[in-house]
């Protein structure tokens, strides 16, 4: 599986950006899969958790009520819609696809990975 995210980019405060992870290879269309983020010079930290059929999600603290995660099974594809960015959010993002088909915050439950995509927000 090879998971290609995009969408990343440089925004103001307050602005918004989605960001979206193309999965190829195979169907992942029966795994969770998540996003995750790292900042420099800090750990790679979860975001958000989305279940095979899109019907569970969770968001660490920072992010509820900012981000979204939803997925389009048909296509193999992940968003994060990211509103109200703030300059705390700027990390590189990767997306990636868990063993199984609930997923958590845990780097560990998640085999396949993203290059990342760049997000700055600027004050």
């Amino acid at each position: 599986v090879q998971l290609q995210a995009y969408g990343g980019g440089l925004v103001q405060a307050g602005g918004s950006l989605r960001l979206s992870c193309a999965a190829s290879g195979r169907t992942v269309s029966n795994n969770a899969m998540a996003w995750f983020r790292q900042a420099p010079g800090k750990e790679r930290e979860f975001v958000a958790p989305i279940a095979w059929n899109g019907g569970s999600t969770s968001y660490t603290d920072s992010v509820k009520g900012r981000f979204t995660i939803t997925r389009d099974r048909s296509r193999n594809i992940v968003y994060l819609q990211m509103n109200s960015l703030k300059p705390e959010d700027t990390a590189a993002y990767y997306c990636a696809a868990a063993r199984k088909a609930i997923g958590g915050a845990g780097r560990d439950e998640y085999l396949y990975w993203g290059q990342g995509t760049q997000v700055t927000v600027s004050s």
